[in-house]
């Protein structure tokens, strides 16, 4: 089997993926004929063809379907003990601070977390959940080693300068309906249609700014306050008024509750992402990159 290599296995599993030699080609940065190449390779030393060739791209042949399972498994497999091993050779056994807003903590913190301890379980970690401008003025004063914080879209209202900045997740914001509400029997509703609502926001603390009414909306009615998200979907599936819902926080809506994007060109949307001070410890860089996989495995 000297003729099946991980670049193979990764083509392969790559042409399957994508239906197509020239997609993978551009997915992987080779060339269309390396890839080719690559795929007869792990063919000739199967004796099967792994894939049926047609006008409108491949399609794996029962055999191909059997060996791309086994070669995720094995890729899967790999990359794991690549980070055991990196895990070993770096032995982090600092701590590291970390701040989110509270729509990251539930899911793509919490992943983080678990990742960080099954990688480094030598790592201790502290946690606090606080706004935007919280996060970074505890950040800037060396009390956080990572912030997860969000930022819209265009100029920013917030100060990052000289703080390294990486983009988790780039998600628009969605409303939250109660399920009897006339416009929940729609999956996407206009900005416009959502002016004369009643809004349940989040609580404003000092001068920190809070999930409010939509973005673009001038002079909103908002009829309740509340800090928890718990809260103000339990107040929307109440028929109490709708709520601001970011995209991640989507999995935790309670029964009652039907979300809908919104159709607003006059709006630029926000982003999810991980600040840092620029000079970063080994356990700050180890959290980021956590946070970076399960970002991906949430989009």
């Amino acid at each position: 089997m000297t003729g099946v290599t991980l670049v193979g296995l990764r083509v392969v599993r790559e042409v399957a993926a994508t239906g197509s030699f020239s997609e993978a080609a551009a997915s992987l940065g080779y060339t269309q004929s390396a890839v080719s190449r690559q795929v007869k390779a792990v063919e000739s030393a199967l004796g099967a063809n792994l894939f049926e060739r047609g006008a409108r791209g491949v399609t794996p042949t029962e055999a191909g379907l059997a060996f791309v399972r086994h070669a995720a498994d094995i890729l899967s497999s790999l990359d794991t003990a690549l980070r055991e091993v990196n895990a070993l050779r770096q032995h982090i056994t600092g701590c590291v601070a970390v701040g989110a807003i509270s729509a990251a903590a539930p899911s793509l913190v919490s992943r983080a977390f678990a990742q960080l301890a099954d990688e480094h379980p030598h790592v201790t970690v502290s946690f606090v959940e606080d706004s935007t401008p919280g996060l970074l003025r505890q950040l800037r004063s060396n009390r956080l080693d990572v912030a997860v914080v969000g930022v819209c879209a265009g100029p920013q209202e917030h100060d990052l300068d000289g703080l390294r900045q990486e983009t988790l997740l780039e998600d628009d914001l969605r409303v939250a309906l109660p399920s009897r509400h006339p416009l929940a029997t729609r999956s996407l509703v206009r900005a416009d249609e959502l002016r004369h609502e009643s809004w349940i926001v989040e609580s404003a603390v000092g001068d920190s700014p809070y999930y409010g009414a939509w973005p673009t909306l001038v002079q909103p009615t908002i009829t309740h306050q509340a800090r928890d998200w718990s809260t103000r979907l339990g107040m929307v599936a109440a028929g109490l008024g709708i709520c601001l819902l970011p995209g991640m926080t989507v999995p935790s809506a309670p029964a009652g509750v039907t979300i809908a994007r919104v159709e607003d060109r006059h709006w630029q949307g926000h982003a999810t992402i991980a600040v840092t001070n620029e000079q970063r410890s080994p356990e700050a860089d180890a959290a980021v990159a956590a946070l970076r996989q399960q970002a991906s495995d949430l989009r």
